[in-house]
């Protein structure tokens, strides 16, 4: 009875696995050349990229709230790839233009200057970084804003807080 018991709560510990990790991120390879260009061939703005490091309790966060709210996942969705970034990975990566990297540590730490997490960069289809945001937002609705700011092209015109500022007095 006790091995019946401990079956059903190891199989039912494994069934709550977040959501965020089956919905919101695609699976990545470390082809990130390969991963624009299947955002474009879906017609998708670019690709979103979260760069995290395990130990990072604002990350945790960001998986575990707004990353896993079902509007948030549905307009990533709709309008870019999205991938997880382990800023401490040793795997190789290859960049955008193609650059191929040792690991993914080299690539953040040289190329995107990522130290703290998390951060989070909108790329356009071509490598090009649309927007960039350091540290978790406060909520989802900031979350969905910044998506909204890059989708409208209002990241051409002005930076995110001022946009921010200007949605807040609508």
């Amino acid at each position: 009875m006790k091995i019946i018991v401990l079956s059903l709560a190891f199989l039912l510990g494994g069934l709550s696995v977040p959501s965020w990790a089956a919905d919101f991120f695609d699976q990545s390879f470390g082809d990130f050349k390969e991963e624009a260009a299947m955002a474009r061939d879906e017609g998708k703005l670019g690709v979103f990229v979260f760069f995290e490091m395990d130990d990072c309790p604002f990350c945790h966060r960001m998986k575990e709230t707004i990353l896993i709210e079902p509007d948030v996942i549905e307009y990533f969705n709709q309008h870019f790839k999205a991938y997880r970034f382990d800023i401490e990975g040793a795997s190789p990566v290859v960049d955008f233009d193609g650059t191929e990297f040792a690991s993914g540590q080299e690539m953040a730490e040289k190329k995107y200057r990522v130290r703290a997490t998390p951060v989070m960069i909108m790329f356009d289809n071509d490598g090009k970084v649309m927007a960039r945001y350091t540290g978790p937002t406060t909520t989802k609705e900031e979350f969905l804003m910044w998506g909204e700011f890059v989708v409208s092209g209002e990241y051409k015109n002005m930076p995110f807080t001022r946009y921010k500022r200007a949605q807040a007095q609508k």
